[in-house]
């Protein structure tokens, strides 16, 4: 319920199951607890009260004796001293921070610390301690700049420093104010010439940075500060008869395609016209001219405007790209246009064309324009071996089982014991449970520096028994190694399952649409909360769930204390889910609306009322929301397996066919 906010995940492929393959109906047991967990699990609860109670402590100067014995034996112990440190950093003795960094030198918390006395040292002129603290493995861009000015102030003939200097110059973007210094002794030395600061001006005009290129031109004689300061001023607010002036240079060229494709992204039809008046003027080459072109046809065809079709065929072929050439397909798909749409996925590079949603596509369109049926079910056949939403459609097409094919996870007693005993994990998995994210990133990054991939694996494992549901998601099938998306158990985590299935019967709808609504929208974090302030596992806002709370007489807490309670947030979410249902009628408009709102998913069906559902879906406008919808049905095959042992078909999900006959899944050729 996200509304224009970015998606936590980019879709992927779900991976591969087996036949007859069934999971209990949650990852967490729901059976109460025998006495010596239940006395484990309180006993961690008093350590991780105390660790959080130390570590506030700490930021408020207050950590004592007594509450740093009372977390002696706690991994994560530390960290209070942490949060202390960083208190009084601009207050604290040498002696102080030597003995931390001596007890500390290599993990998570030292590394912490080491960065924040090295800004203090800086702050303290202390430039010999600084050089002496440093270490070359450090990455954040301001303390890099720091370095250049303490290396600059105790050495002043190092013979590296300059060079240090001019690769740190030239940048594009917006390097830390705290390089300032550095730029500064440069100058004064004479390395910092004009043709440098032309240098990193044409590098600001690649990344489109205006504000940047005036603040460099302000080292330039005045003729060229000029000239510059006209060029940002285009890139600004557009190519005007000032340009006519230009030198006729590759510079001014860079500029103008830069200043064409800024005002064709705000109007593209302003962006055409511009074109044609200034492509001939200025010498642009075909590969500049296909750049303008290319985002006039983006912005046309992305909104399926009228100009579309015409614009897209006005790019060169040469500028085509992945994103033009599925934008090609929909505007054409948008205007009922199958021929169009079906020779757009012919002209896809090849690579393109193989892939599941595109297979899909082609045999879909083919059969829309009467074309050959034995190919396209051919198609069809090749896409339903892909675990994703197109290769499921594909799969109802043909009536083929789902390719869903478990890898198994059952690690050996030993390893879940080794892995469980590494140092950085329990501190990661302490300082977690504590609400410590940033820090136990820091720790979780550690662990994992030093495991293999089985104990990757574990890791993960135990992260979710920890209530730390998304590192499968960020940790798994990366690198080369796409067979752990078939890690289902650890990628798809299910919790509160008692509660789904309450409120799903509740509301008459499908647990499965609840649980892959949870896992798209918070993977399952009860705390997650968006730049938008939604909150809580199904991402509600606090508007939206003060008014469904209000309609299905749930006691409204406040947001924070209701929202972020797993039970109410789903009530509220489930609410509101049927509410989506009711409004719109079917399942695909229902989720667009949960995540885009009503206003779009109003024009979306206004502009294509009766289109089937797959290619209503592939048409919706906005990118995020295309995929969001997509993704959520595939998720609702995976928790209904998850729950059940198999599924609904994807195709009598999407027509509300809830009584139809169930899928099995083939584990004989899984397709990746």
């Amino acid at each position: 319920m996200r509304w224009h906010t970015s998606t936590l995940l980019m879709f992927a492929m779900l991976g591969a199951s087996c036949a007859g393959h069934r999971e209990p109906p949650s990852s967490v047991p729901t059976l109460r607890p025998d006495a010596p967990r239940a006395a484990a699990n309180d006993a961690q609860t008093r350590e991780d009260a105390a660790l959080k109670a130390a570590i506030d402590a700490g930021g408020r100067g207050q950590l004592d004796d007594a509450m740093r014995a009372s977390i002696r034996t706690n991994p994560a112990a530390a960290w209070a001293d942490y949060a202390r440190l960083r208190r009084e950093i601009d207050s604290i003795t040498v002696e102080e921070a030597d003995a931390f960094l001596a007890a500390h030198p290599n993990d998570a918390v030292g590394r912490s610390f080491r960065e924040d006395w090295l800004a203090a040292l800086s702050r303290r002129q202390d430039w010999p301690r600084f050089v002496a603290t440093w270490q070359p493995a450090i990455e954040r861009a301001s303390l890099r700049c720091m370095a250049l000015n303490a290396r600059h102030q105790v050495n002043p003939a190092d013979s590296t420093w300059a060079q240090d200097v001019r690769r740190q110059w030239l940048s594009g973007k917006a390097v830390s104010a705290e390089c300032n210094p550095a730029f500064e002794a440069w100058q004064a030395s004479g390395g910092l010439t004009d043709a440098l600061r032309w240098q990193r001006i044409d590098l600001a005009i690649a990344e489109s940075q205006p504000a940047l290129m005036r603040q460099v031109a302000e080292g330039l004689p005045e003729g060229d500060r000029t000239l510059a300061n006209a060029y940002a001023a285009a890139m600004t607010g557009g190519l005007s008869d000032a340009a006519s002036q230009w030198p006729r240079t590759a510079r001014s060229r860079a500029v103008a395609t830069a200043a064409l494709v800024s005002m064709a992204k705000k109007s593209p039809a302003n962006g055409e016209a511009a074109l044609a008046e200034f492509a001939p003027l200025l010498a642009l080459d075909d590969a500049q001219r296909g750049r303008v072109l290319y985002e006039i046809a983006l912005q046309s065809a992305a909104s399926y405007e009228p100009e579309g079709a015409r614009r897209l065929a006005a790019v060169p072929t040469s500028a085509y790209d992945e994103r033009l050439h599925g934008l090609r397909m929909r505007e054409a798909m948008a205007r009922s246009d199958w021929a169009g749409a079906l020779d757009a996925i012919h002209r896809m590079p090849t690579e393109m064309r193989n892939d599941t949603q595109y297979r899909y596509f082609d045999a879909r369109l083919t059969e829309l324009t009467g074309g050959n049926r034995a190919a396209a079910r051919a198609q069809y056949t090749i896409a339903a071996k892909s675990p994703e939403f197109h290769g499921f459609l594909a799969a109802d097409r043909v009536g083929t089982a789902y390719p869903l094919c478990p890898w198994p996870h059952a690690p050996t007693p030993t390893l879940q014991s080794q892995v469980a005993a590494t140092p950085a994990l329990q501190r990661a998995f302490a300082l977690y449970r504590i609400g410590q994210r940033d820090w136990a990133l820091r720790e979780w990054n550690d662990a994992l520096k030093g495991l293999d991939d089985a104990g990757r694996h574990v890791a993960i494992a135990l992260a979710q028994d920890n209530a730390w549901f998304d590192r499968a998601v960020f940790n798994l099938g990366r690198d080369g190694k796409p067979e752990e998306l078939r890690l289902y158990t650890l990628r798809f985590p299910l919790h509160h399952t008692d509660t789904i299935r309450r409120e799903a019967q509740r509301n008459g709808i499908d647990p499965a649409w609840i649980a892959a609504e949870i896992r798209a929208e918070s993977i399952f974090d009860p705390q997650a909360r968006s730049p938008a302030n939604a909150m809580g596992l199904m991402q509600v806002l606090p508007a939206t769930g003060q008014a469904t709370a209000q309609k299905i007489g749930l006691p409204w807490n406040g947001a924070q204390e209701t929202l972020f309670d797993p039970d109410s947030n789903i009530a509220i979410g489930s609410a509101y889910l049927r509410e989506m249902h009711d409004k719109w009628g079917d399942l695909p408009h229902a989720i667009a609306a949960y995540n885009a709102g009503p206003t779009p998913t109003t024009r979306w069906r206004t502009q294509r009322p009766d289109f089937d559902p797959d290619l209503w879906i592939e048409t919706i406008s906005y990118k995020e929301t295309r995929e969001y919808v997509a993704r959520v049905l595939a998720f609702s095959v995976i928790y209904d397996w998850r729950m059940n042992g198999d599924a609904l078909r994807v195709s009598d999900r999407i027509n509300g066919k809830l009584d139809a006959k169930r899928v099995g899944f083939n584990c004989s050729s899984p397709a990746r």
